[in-house]
């Protein structure tokens, strides 16, 4: 037995199995848990970058180096207080940066040892799952449509399959492989199922050896690209400022390198540091928290993704209904028992399979030992495309017999010779069947050289589950769409609609089809933007689709997405990877396949429909802590920048020291991390980043910030007699204080969009670090670290300034949300004169 491929993908399977010490029966669990021991676990170890070097990367940035630009010219003009405090923050930001990042890849890591996929491997006889690192070399393993193949693999049996390899070699049609033929770690089987004996695990396959070729990039979301640019405008808003500052430092006569270092540090103190810090931290409890929701994130920017989500295509089966198939009362064609149908449908059937048909068909043979001494010879298992089963079974008396079970219409069509009358009264019943919900499953047997004859209908129930009507009420609530997305036909996709309280305007998928092709020469024409119209026109107007072939899933996401909707799609099999990745929130439901789930963005642990809709508020609350940190930062940029600068430029008065200015940066920033573990109310409706909304109230914010401290100003001078000169320093100090005070109270005003006392009240983490940063300026100022001290009277006013104004901020953002609201409902409704003559009609 070897671990090595070195030619072991073109020996004969005749040297193959004794070359590999196994046999077609497979291993015992001893001796693969021998072979696992000694050749390690079949796993491909990703390389990580060495911590230190990691750590030093976040050094290595724009925003570090501004902050390192300053700390290099405080130490070349000697100021070393400043330097040591410039020091420890660009540190703090490093350690911050670092540390949240581990936690956010250590999440997504711990969340996806949930979705560790199993290879279904024949150990000691029988057929169990096994987690894939611990398949070995000589393993017989299962493999069928929709899976990921596990291990370099030869096949062993069947008719032949087809798999993708396309993301390891670069073939862009599947390749077919027959008994025999080589199957690659890492490509999808998407036709066919076989048995096959592992040659080559972990590196040592063909995926550990060509690793690069399949290195996924990252993407960015709606949100992310959002916050960015948020960051973005901050910097491009201080450097307009700064300049002004700079001009007005040289024209009077200011040292220049005081000028300039004071310059670098405002920059500094305008820059979101934390930002990426918060983003990442914020996700990563998102994750956990959907985790904890049975939704697994295997993209940590879909947690955003799912928030914004305003319509939702829904498959039936296992979602909206239990997907626990069990048969009924069947109709016979005439001449037919009972008993011959069942042990039809069952030599149709694999026992190797883990398909719900095929367990449930088996499972309704009322006599397992009927299965006795009929050998399987050829098996050729379900397709979209065939859409049935067929098997070639060997009997006692050594004739061979076929026997198919698929969809009606296709086995009616498979059954020539079946009289006219059987035929239309098998129609009839179909029909019957779906009316009650049922799916039909149709069963027909050929003895040798003989033509196909029909046995009879199989009815399938798959009844809805009992939370599936009010969680589609909860979605409508939460102005999420729900459509149904079903393969099955139109009538039983109407009467589960029925059930679970969705509306009856199905389409059959074959609509979409029947509008005009475009010339495909000329993909980007306005024939085929009229075409994708109507399409989206049809697939809005719609409840759902049944009848629906992978393609269709594909296109009524894209066309949902060209009418500007944020489409979420669920899927199980491998023909819906396309889809998933094309939607904004690709979901794999419970038991999908791997293909499916390696296409999704968010994989579900459990079944059902109530997991995605808790999913999506989940994720609504995770965007509310966003948009609440991002108002407090430009908020708070504007009130220092703006402070700063019309101070300099009008009245020549530094209000505060470079220090105080970083020091300010590092209590404000480093609190508001805990706004990740804040109570938070997802918001009613789809969310969508309003830019407008947000700058409005945070500029709102900002200004009032900045005259407020002015007035403070005005009331130490005129009533507490400081001279704007002999008390320079403690009005400096009182100032640094008044920014820090207010800033964080800022939090509690933009974390709601009613009065700041609306539920849910603050979290304990949030109210404790914002405590903490408190009690730390407050013990700054009154003992005199780094700046003049500050006596205690000074000290209450200043508290009871801010949380006056305070009060006042609070019903500044009331008013301005009312503004908000008002404007987009007058933009939403038109006016009388602007109606068009036929809509007014």
């Amino acid at each position: 037995m070897t671990s090595s491929p070195q030619g072991l993908d073109g020996m004969e399977l005749s040297e193959l199995l004794p070359t590999l010490a196994t046999t077609s029966d497979g291993l015992t669990g001893a001796e693969a848990a021998k072979r696992l021991a000694e050749n390690g676990p079949n796993a491909v170890e990703e390389k990580k970058k060495h911590p230190l070097l990691e750590f030093a990367g976040y050094f290595w940035a724009p925003i570090p180096w501004l902050i390192e630009a300053a700390l290099v010219l405080t130490l070349v003009l000697q100021h070393w207080p400043d330097a040591v405090v410039i020091g420890v923050l660009l540190l703090m930001n490093g350690l911050v940066a670092f540390y949240e990042e581990r936690q956010a890849a250590d999440t997504i890591a711990a969340l996806k040892k949930n979705l560790a996929t199993t290879a279904h491997v024949r150990r000691d006889g029988g057929w169990v799952d096994v987690p894939v690192r611990e398949l070995v070399v000589g393993d017989v393993v299962h493999v069928a449509l929709g899976d990921i193949v596990p291990a370099d693999a030869r096949l062993l049996d069947g008719e032949g399959i087809a798999v993708d390899q396309s993301a390891l070699t670069g073939e862009s049609l599947p390749v077919t492989r027959a008994v025999g033929g080589q199957v690659y770690s890492g490509s999808v089987v998407s036709r066919g199922q076989a048995n096959a004996v592992v040659y080559a695990v972990g590196a040592a396959s063909f995926f550990g050896r060509t690793t690069a070729l399949v290195q996924g990039a990252g993407t960015v979301s709606h949100f992310q690209h959002a916050v960015l640019q948020i960051g973005k405008y901050l910097i491009y808003g201080a450097l307009i400022l700064v300049a002004l500052i700079t001009a007005a430092s040289m024209l009077r006569g200011e040292p220049w390198a005081n000028t300039v270092e004071f310059a670098l540090v405002v920059i500094i103190a305008s820059v979101p540091v934390a930002m990426p810090a918060v983003l990442s931290v914020t996700m990563a409890v998102g994750a956990r928290n959907l985790a904890k929701q049975k939704a697994v994130v295997s993209h940590l920017p879909a947690v955003e993704e799912l928030g914004g989500i305003d319509i939702l295509c829904s498959d039936k089966t296992g979602t909206l209904t239990q997907n626990s198939i069990r048969v009924g009362e069947p109709w016979l064609a005439p001449g037919v028992e009972s008993a011959e149908l069942l042990l039809a449908a069952a030599l149709a059937s694999s026992a190797a399979s883990t398909d719900a048909i095929d367990v449930a068909v088996r499972a309704a043979l009322p006599d397992a030992g009927a299965l006795d001494g009929l050998t399987i010879e050829k098996f050729t298992p379900f397709d979209p495309t065939s859409k049935r089963t067929e098997s070639l079974v060997g009997g006692s008396t050594g004739a061979s017999i076929r026997y198919s079970k698929g969809a009606p219409q296709v086995i009616a069509e498979l059954c020539t010779a079946a009289p006219a009358a059987v035929v239309k009264d098998f129609g009839a019943v179909v029909d019957d069947f779906a009316t009650r919900g049922d799916r039909a499953l149709g069963v027909a047997i050929a003895a040798e050289g003989q033509p196909w004859r029909l046995l009879g209908l199989l009815p399938l129930a798959d009844p809805p589950r009992e939370d599936s009507a009010s969680t589609i009420a909860a979605a409508r609530e939460l102005g999420v769409d729900v459509k149904m997305i079903t393969g099955d036909a139109l009538a039983i996709g109407r009467q589960i609609a029925s059930e679970v309280g969705l509306g009856q305007n199905l389409l059959e998928a074959g609509a979409l089809d029947a509008l005009p092709a475009p010339d495909e020469s000329k993909k980007d024409s306005a024939q085929s933007r009229e075409r994708m119209k109507g399409i989206a026109e049809l697939v809005e107007g719609a409840d759902g689709f049944a009848q629906v072939f992978p393609q269709h899933k594909y296109l009524i996401v894209e066309a949902l997405q060209s009418r500007g909707h944020i489409v979420g799609m669920t899927g199980d099999g491998v023909n819906d990877a396309p889809a998933l990745k094309q939607a904004d929130a690709g979901i794999a439901v419970s038991q999908a396949t791997d293909a499916a789930r390696a296409a999704a963005d968010v994989v579900l642990l459990e079944p059902g429909l109530s997991v995605i809709v808790n999913a999506i508020r989940l994720a609504r609350e995770m965007f509310g802590r966003m948009t609440s940190y991002t108002i407090y930062r430009i908020a708070e940029t504007i009130r220092v920048l703006l402070l700063v600068t019309i101070a300099g430029v009008a009245f020549n008065f530094r209000p505060v020291t470079a220090i105080m200015i970083v020091i300010l940066a590092l209590l404000n920033d480093g609190a508001l991390l805990s706004i990740a573990y804040d109570r938070a109310h997802g918001s009613p409706r789809p969310v969508k980043w309003n830019m407008r909304s947000v700058i409005t109230v945070a500029s709102s914010l900002g200004v009032m910030g900045v005259i407020e401290t002015f007035l403070l100003l005005l009331v130490v001078v005129s009533v507490f007699r400081l001279d704007m000169a002999r008390d320079l320093g403690v009005i400096q100090t009182m100032v640094f204080l008044k920014l820090c005070v207010s800033g964080h109270l800022t939090v509690f005003v933009s974390r709601t969009r009613g009065p700041f006392w609306s539920r849910p009240a603050p979290a304990w983490p949030l109210l404790g670090a914002v405590l903490g940063a408190q009690l730390v300026a407050t013990w700054m100022v009154v003992s005199g670290f780094l700046m003049s001290p500050l006596p205690w009277l000074l000290v209450g006013l200043v508290w009871g300034w801010s949380l006056l104004w305070f009060l006042v901020e609070d019903r500044v953002k009331l008013v301005g949300y009312a503004w908000l609201d008002r404007a987009a409902r007058a933009a939403a409704v038109p006016t009388a004169d602007a109606v068009p003559p036929v809509a007014a009609a």
